[in-house]
């Protein structure tokens, strides 16, 4: 694959990556590598260049569509600061894990239609054989800000 393909995959996709999301305390940081493995914060939908509801809960303020929505989002922010620690997204060989919260009603059982948004995004980005990954969605009572999603994971990278 050339150098800066998934970059231009992205683009294809009419899709950008906002600003790498900036943690509010020293202890604590987007990613940590070990080995060869990237462990990626929580991410919610910092993405400013997205029209995208940023508060509320699934099942009351948010329907599925809209939560699909935001978890790309959430994804795509991944994505920015995966390129910010590796300088391109070419060094991602796997997606190996996802976790998505999904901040919900107790009625609201779709956690999965919503966190496809992030795992549908990965998939179609890094293809099949690098973008299937393992994952876990699961509702929440609540998450910091009011977001609707948040979104963690591991990516298995190459050396520089």
């Amino acid at each position: 694959m050339p150098a800066g393909s998934i970059e231009a995959r992205l683009a294809a996709m009419g899709l950008s990556l906002p600003e790498p999301r900036r943690f509010p305390s020293q202890n604590r940081q987007g990613c940590v590598r070990v080995g060869s493995v990237l462990f990626v914060s929580g991410h919610g939908p910092h993405h400013p260049g997205m029209d995208i509801v940023r508060r509320g809960k699934l099942g009351a303020e948010l329907d599925v569509e809209q939560g699909y929505e935001v978890a790309k989002a959430c994804g795509l922010s991944i994505l920015a600061t995966l390129r910010a620690e590796l300088g391109d997204l070419d060094r991602v060989t796997r997606v190996v894990r996802l976790l998505g919260m999904v901040n919900c009603t107790a009625e609201f059982e779709l956690m999965p239609k919503v966190v496809d948004g992030a795992s549908d995004l990965f998939f179609e980005l890094f293809g099949p054989e690098r973008g299937r990954h393992a994952r876990a969605a699961v509702g929440m009572a609540g998450l910091p800000r009011q977001q609707p999603v948040e979104i963690s994971g591991e990516f298995e990278v190459s050396e520089p």
